[in-house]
């Protein structure tokens, strides 16, 4: 080669070099989203929606990057990273924020509503304003959307279950927020709270016997292949929201705090309405794959998990959420 054309080629190469650096260094700011879900969910392409309009409508100075099967870790420790004032945030539930603001658990009380329109009234009301702003004070955690329904969730069980008798003596896993044992504990299984991650492999050697989940992440997760009825219960309506870091996001410009605010509450509403339509799909596909799905008649299921509010002091609360949803 030539000196002349050895020199291009070099001179060529430090501009793609450059180029490159500088696309990948143009953000001034990124926001690390956590998600347990895989990329298959419906709440992931909501994620991906956040993704795309907050990079366009900020021209590239706030980059999102989404890391799906928890590849940051479990939520509880990415919300300790984000408490600590990393540039992550996590999609969670009110059953895990409860350890900061009590007040959250509510949104993972059994029965508490029925499908998104009503709990989207809940998550972006005067009251959830309030408890948003506790957390962020106490816990320096800042909700950025709380509008992403993941489905109602069923039991996932290895025998037939028609009533909350039938749950004597089983080990079913749930997430370790007080709600939600004392939620299953009511309806006659033995909670045991575990990674989502670990789930698989549990039941499949059987340290677990079943399992509570909505329709998009057992299926998202093969638990048909590990369990083989699903009973409709609908005994939490999963509502969950993007939390981080409020250390970081007070960093922000002005502008950006409401882009970043903004485009979550409307990418909740896409992932929300993506599971909507999913869910018929997603059970029938279960079916073929040999999984027995069951609707039962829930009003042993309601009454035997009634006394949750009052043992974990949410009597008063559910009356103000109750109003709230009756609007």
């Amino acid at each position: 080669m030539g000196l002349m054309a050895w020199t291009f080629r070099t001179a060529a190469c430090g501009i793609l070099l450059a180029a490159t650096a500088g696309t990948a260094l143009a953000a001034d700011y990124t926001l690390n989203i956590n998600t347990a879900l895989t990329t298959d969910d419906p709440l992931y392409k909501g994620l991906e929606s956040l993704k795309s309009s907050v990079e366009a409508r900020s021209q590239g100075r706030l980059a999102i990057r989404l890391f799906p099967g928890s590849q940051l870790g479990k939520d509880e420790d990415v919300l300790e990273q984000a408490r600590a004032g990393a540039g992550n945030a996590v999609v969670v539930d009110g059953g895990r924020l409860a350890v900061f603001v009590k007040d959250f658990g509510i949104l993972s009380a059994p029965y508490l509503t029925t499908g998104y329109p009503d709990i989207r009234k809940v998550v972006t009301s005067p009251l959830f304003d309030e408890m948003s702003a506790k957390l962020a004070k106490s816990a320096r955690l800042q909700v950025l959307s709380f509008n992403w329904w993941q489905g109602e969730r069923h039991l996932l069980t290895n025998k037939p279950i028609t009533a909350p008798a039938d749950l004597a003596g089983i080990r079913m896993r749930t997430p370790g927020a007080p709600v939600w044992i004392e939620t299953i504990r009511a309806m006659g299984a033995t909670p045991t709270p575990m990674g989502w991650a670990d789930v698989y492999s549990a039941l499949q050697t059987q340290v677990i016997d079943a399992v509570e989940a909505q329709v998009p992440a057992a299926y998202g997760s093969r638990l048909y292949e590990v369990t083989k009825y699903m009973t409709k219960t609908a005994h939490f309506n999963l509502i969950t929201g993007v939390v981080t870091s409020a250390a970081w996001f007070d960093k922000l410009p002005p502008d950006l705090k409401t882009i970043l605010k903004e485009e979550s509450l409307k990418a909740g509403d896409v992932a929300s309405h993506g599971t909507e339509a999913a869910i018929a799909d997603l059970e029938a596909k279960m079916k073929a794959a040999g999984m027995t799905i069951n609707a039962v008649d829930t009003t042993p299921f309601v009454k035997a998990t009634a006394g949750v509010y009052e043992k974990l002091g949410y009597v008063d609360l559910k009356k103000q959420v109750d109003a709230i949803v009756a609007k």
